[in-house]
């Protein structure tokens, strides 16, 4: 089972511990201080749609791509319940394919990460150009090295609600600095009695400053800013989360 196939209607149920109001609000933010207030957006791995929605909300054209189909299908369930019509794609970010460009593409929650190998970066680096206008700006995060090596590394968590639980088991090879999430869900069923067991396993890559930077560059962007997760100071060796400012060149 593909990551994030089997467990979307419960996924904003264990991913409460983010705020995503103050993940918009940065993302609003990070606009202004570009100068770079856009009028269209694509939301890339957009998931659940708890960035693309508010976004609508506050009067952006946006539209959300992710490759499960059940995440989209729980992104398009919340939109219809907030009057919101919100295009979304099932597509695989490194092929993406959309017959029109805009002036941001953003890619939040770690979602870069989860290509595993530097030329599927460059390939979606590449698919993020070819949708971008001109001087277009590109926003993402990505989990850090260190979050990987001295926060997960081999340990275990688990979470509970009345309607779902998980075991969330961690392995980090340092070699390859690939993280292993075994994610092993019960999500109780119609009956209130039975509870369907799900298993997924997800990979994710650390990526050096210098891999992003090179692969930016190789695509035609300038990086302008690696901060310290979501605030404005600068990304240093401890940082768990950076998030990238990078500027499309305008072709001569």
């Amino acid at each position: 089972m593909g990551a994030y196939e089997g467990f979307a209607s419960v996924y904003d149920m264990f991913m409460d511990e983010i705020d995503y109001p103050v993940w918009v609000k940065y993302i609003q933010d990070s606009w202004e201080k570009l100068g770079k207030i856009p009028e269209s957006v694509i939301d890339l791995g957009c998931g659940t749609g708890n960035i693309t929605i508010p976004l609508a909300k506050a009067g952006f054209s946006v539209v959300g791509v992710d490759i499960s189909e059940e995440m989209l299908a729980e992104a398009q369930r919340k939109a219809f319940a907030e009057g919101l019509s919100i295009p979304f794609f099932c597509q695989d970010m490194m092929e993406m394919e959309l017959s029109y460009q805009v002036d941001c593409v953003l890619s939040l929650c770690d979602s870069l990460n989860y290509l595993t190998e530097e030329g599927e970066l460059f390939a979606a680096f590449s698919a993020v150009k070819k949708h971008l206008k001109p001087n277009g700006i590109f926003l993402f995060d990505m989990n850090t090295e260190y979050k990987f090596k001295e926060l997960l590394g081999d340990k275990t968590y688990a979470a509970m609600t009345e309607d779902a639980a998980y075991f969330w088991e961690n392995s980090f090879d340092e070699e390859e600095r690939i993280n292993e999430y075994y994610v092993s869900f019960f999500i109780r069923q119609k009956d209130k009695e039975t509870y369907e067991r799900v298993e997924e396993y997800h990979y994710e890559r650390a990526y050096s400053l210098e891999e992003v930077k090179s692969c930016l560059e190789e695509n035609g962007f300038l990086l302008l800013n690696v901060y310290d997760g979501y605030c404005f100071e600068r990304a240093k060796e401890d940082s768990q989360r950076y998030f990238f400012a990078a500027q499309l060149k305008e072709e001569l």
